[in-house]
């Protein structure tokens, strides 16, 4: 009886049911817990992205797997959920940083950015006729106000943070991230805490180099991929 009273009330994305709950959205949300792991960082001198591209055959070219995206020369995101939905959204947020550039002629401002998101991923929640994308968004930077960091929900809600996971195994990375996490982290250390926190979210599985995927932005420096020999450098220099 309980299933019959909530089928009812999930076909609409719009429609709340009696006990508050818009099930359309939840559902969007389970989409992006089986997505594969991405997390950020902040660090001394501006913010880490770190994702794990789960490659499902040797067919598959790594590279074409997107996660991590570059926005502008100071903004990064990493998805986890529907890719579609992702490229989607990440071209809005080009649009809106190339737009601020010729309107105001300066960089728009991380939060500004985040709230544009958060506020169309929303609007997707509210008219009937459409669905809620089904992602959840690392979006950081470097601005005016230092580094920032967010999470944008598929309901719209936003949160900052000093470091963060999303995607299939993000409560064993949250955990990892704060009882190791230190304010003013080096780069070194950050990449290896992504690295780690990333390994425990795969549980029993190793983290494969080949296959994570990492870029950094910080002070006075544009969005910047870190190559697979410099992530095997850094990653070595904690073996050693």
């Amino acid at each position: 009886m309980a299933n019959k009273k909530s089928n009812a009330y999930d076909r609409v994305a719009t429609m709340f049911s009696p006990d508050g709950r818009l099930y359309q959205v939840e559902y969007a949300s389970k989409i992006v817990e089986q997505g594969t792991l991405g997390a950020g960082l902040v660090y001394s001198n501006g913010v880490i992205f770190g994702a794990d591209k789960k490659v499902v055959s040797k067919m598959i070219i790594p590279d074409s797997i997107e996660k991590l995206f570059k926005i502008d020369s100071h903004l990064g995101a990493i998805s986890s959920g529907l890719v579609g939905d992702a490229r989607r959204i990440i071209q809005f947020a080009r649009k809106e940083a190339q737009e601020n550039k010729m309107y105001y002629e300066e960089k728009i401002g991380v939060e500004t950015l985040v709230k544009k998101v958060a506020g169309t991923k929303q609007l997707f929640t509210q008219y009937a006729g459409m669905r809620p994308f089904g992602i959840s968004l690392i979006i950081g930077g470097y601005d005016d106000n230092g580094a920032r960091l967010f999470e944008t929900e598929p309901s719209g809600a936003l949160a900052e943070y000093k470091a963060i996971a999303i995607g299939k195994g993000r409560k064993n990375a949250m955990t990892h991230f704060e009882k190791n996490y230190k304010d003013n982290i080096s780069f070194e250390n950050g990449v290896n805490l992504i690295v780690n926190a990333i390994e425990k979210g795969l549980e029993k599985e190793k983290a494969d180099v080949n296959r994570l995927d990492f870029a950094f932005i910080e002070k006075g420096k544009k969005f910047e991929r870190i190559s697979k020999n410099e992530l095997k450098s850094i990653l070595g220099k904690k073996a050693e």
